[in-house]
């Protein structure tokens, strides 16, 4: 089992529900379980062409027996299962789930790349991961994900309130 961070999204449908019930999807798969979860944040669309919808995001960690490529196809099945349509870059979505850190691996593939190669740029990623795993050192660049957090503008992520 390799302890693994991914990153959660949605702005389309009912975000909340959405983000939820496909950590609950993951938790139900052999070979996965999920050890905690970061609150959700309320987030802009980052560098969208077109107004869109704010997202909710937030980030988990898991622990899998699955290769990276493995998971990774899992959380695709996992998207599709909750309504993604393609993986348009910026494009509104249902779901979104990103395998940000596989244990310490670095690896670089023509269809997988980690640690994710903008996480360390994205507050909507890095305010969750740093909730639930501020002493995680990204292999990349060995500094913990807390100090990775310094060096990034969170203005526009906001904790997630229900009414």
């Amino acid at each position: 089992m390799v302890d693994c961070a991914i990153a959660l999204g949605s702005n389309q449908g009912n975000s909340l529900d959405i983000l939820e019930s496909s950590l609950n999807v993951l938790n139900q798969i052999p070979g996965i379980t999920l050890k905690t979860t970061s609150s959700w944040y309320q987030t802009k669309p980052v560098g969208t062409p077109e107004p869109q919808a704010d997202y909710l995001n937030g980030c988990a960690l898991l622990s899998a027996a699955q290769t990276p490529e493995e998971l990774l196809a899992i959380m695709q099945a996992t998207e599709m299962q909750f309504g993604r349509v393609g993986k348009g870059t910026l494009q509104p979505r249902t779901l979104d789930l990103d395998l940000l850190l596989y244990g310490d691996m670095v690896l670089n593939t023509p269809n997988l790349t980690i640690p994710h190669p903008r996480m360390s740029e994205r507050a909507f990623v890095l305010v969750p991961l740093a909730e639930i795993a501020p002493d995680w050192i990204e292999p990349v660049s060995g500094k913990k994900i807390a100090k990775l957090l310094r060096k990034v503008n969170t203005s526009g992520v906001k904790p997630f309130v229900t009414a």
